[in-house]
């Protein structure tokens, strides 16, 4: 996967006024400086942090905000209002803001020199107030941020303004993402479908379709010779059927889903798209439902969505972005199964063909077995048990006057017993608070049957996330009682549809 960090910014706001005189602005400037430095040092902040001169007066944070809006480089703000920064100034600029806002409420120097602060120091070192100035306009005028308070040298404080960081990065690419739907929705499917012009507007995410058998063109001119490199690829990166290896009875199988991979990757290459759907119910003249190509895809950072499921193909592939670099991964999922003894509940998930190996670090094997669905030849895929570690659940529901997501914290845990005859690649968690408030409190939602297991960034950046989409998110967590989260649903319903106006 391309790194989604590489070129982009975080610019740093500085705050202050002309009261003080020329030298405390300078002396301004010099410890927001060092505070721009302590962040980008401290080696948490995939985003660099790039330092604007002080702000002081409004046509000039009019001007700068502007400038961050039109830039497509700039992911997000941190405002930091260092001395007194009256924010009448910043009423003007806060209305023009159209990037994610972190407010930073910190100082210069982390202990206060008590035997020497004179009131020169006491102008100069302010932000405990030019803050709450601050925080007063953000809150009059309905500005969403992040707030937070600390030392920038503190971890505490730089893994915040992190997690806020790639949150900001997930809706960057969710602002500029193509989606490729290669047909239309399974039949007769509720949840998966969906308003794609709503989706334009609220996300900024354009999806189209394509007939599949452009597709099927596309597989018909890989060269042979592409293939074999990429069968010396598969060969070298997992542990591969006897069958599918070259001389194999089903190595034909393997390089017909080769020339898929090739295929597909161009043709999102040219589209410019980096997520995308099908559909066993629209195969078109491809031999086999795709299933090792879209799990190498996914690998690779692509969003995908199984039986036209874009709204979960853009999911996965925002949780790529935002998950970059960090161990774990994120992919299709669906809840199967339960295992329902008491005490010792868990949810078996898996799909047809379709989970990402990056939720593993073992080495997968590449097996090929017959799919009952899709009237197709049966398809190459990878097997193997998703890692056990702390995890999210999220699924996107469209609920007609507002989009809705949903997520679950979660632990994937190892299955009870090993799995010789379920042919795909899974994984097995618990729920929280439990299965059984958990499945509860999911059913009450009307969260999708199809989600994202993202093993590498935790429940704090979706809300993150959420909060700059401006859309709701119903959470359950270890704290969630049933009670308690039909409520949060009835509250949630009139913030949101008085927020967007009747």
């Amino acid at each position: 996967m391309i790194n989604p960090f590489e070129g982009k910014e975080i610019w740093f706001l500085t705050g202050s006024q002309h009261l003080y005189g020329e030298e405390t602005l300078r002396q301004v400037a010099e410890q927001s400086k060092g505070v721009v430095e302590n962040l980008n040092a401290s080696g948490d902040i995939p985003v660099k942090i790039v330092w604007k001169p002080t702000l002081t007066d409004s046509d000039a944070i009019l001007e700068r905000i502007i400038d961050a809006g039109s830039d497509d480089n700039v992911i997000g703000v941190i405002a930091w209002m260092h001395t007194f920064s009256p924010a009448k100034m910043w009423i003007r600029g806060l209305d023009a803001l159209r990037k994610p806002l972190l407010h930073l409420n910190t100082q210069d120097d982390a202990q206060l020199p008590w035997a020497t602060i004179d009131m020169d120091f006491m102008n100069l070192n302010q932000a405990a107030h030019g803050d709450r100035e601050f925080g007063y306009i953000l809150t009059r005028m309905g500005i969403p941020r992040v707030t937070m308070v600390g030392h920038s040298t503190e971890k505490r404080v730089t893994k915040r303004i992190a997690t806020w960081a790639r949150a900001a990065a997930g809706w960057n690419e969710a602002q500029h993402l193509r989606m490729v739907r290669f047909g239309d929705n399974m039949r007769n499917v509720a949840v998966t479908e969906g308003d794609k012009t709503e989706a334009e507007i609220v996300f900024g995410t354009s999806v189209n379709t394509w007939g599949v058998n452009d597709l099927v063109a596309a597989v018909a001119d890989v060269d042979e010779t592409t293939v074999d490199a990429l069968i010396d690829e598969y060969l070298d990166a997992y542990d591969v059927a006897d069958e599918l290896k070259p001389g194999g009875e089903k190595h034909d199988s393997l390089r017909y889903a080769a020339k898929q991979e090739v295929a597909l990757r161009g043709f999102l290459e040219d589209a410019g798209a980096h997520a995308f759907t099908d559909t066993f119910e629209d195969l078109g003249a491809l031999q086999q439902l795709p299933g090792l190509a879209v799990q190498r895809l996914m690998a690779d950072g692509y969003g995908f969505g199984a039986e036209g499921d874009w709204k979960t193909g853009l999911l996965i592939r925002i949780a790529k972005v935002m998950g970059y670099g960090l161990p774990g991964g994120a992919s299709l999922m669906e809840d199967y199964c339960y295992n329902m003894v008491p005490g010792e509940e868990k949810i078996l998930g898996a799909h047809m063909l379709e989970v990402c190996p990056s939720l593993t670090e073992k080495k997968p094997r590449m097996e090929i077995h017959e799919l009952g669905i899709g009237n197709r030849h049966d398809p190459v895929r990878l097997v193997f048990d998703t890692d056990p570690g702390p995890g999210v659940v999220v699924a996107w529901s469209d609920l007609r006057d507002r989009f809705r997501l949903i997520a679950n914290t979660v632990d994937v845990v190892e299955p009870d017993e090993p799995l010789p005859n379920l042919p795909v690649a899974r994984a097995v968690w618990e729920p929280h608070p439990d299965l059984q408030t958990s499945a509860t409190c999911w059913l009450t939602a009307g969260a999708a049957h199809h989600t994202v297991l993202s093993t590498a960034i935790d429940l704090r950046t979706w809300e993150d996330f959420a909060r700059m989409a401006g859309v709701e998110l119903a959470v359950i967590d270890e704290d969630t009682t049933v009670g308690g989260f039909e409520e949060s649903l009835r509250w949630n319903a009139v913030y949101h549809r008085i927020a967007q106006g009747f």
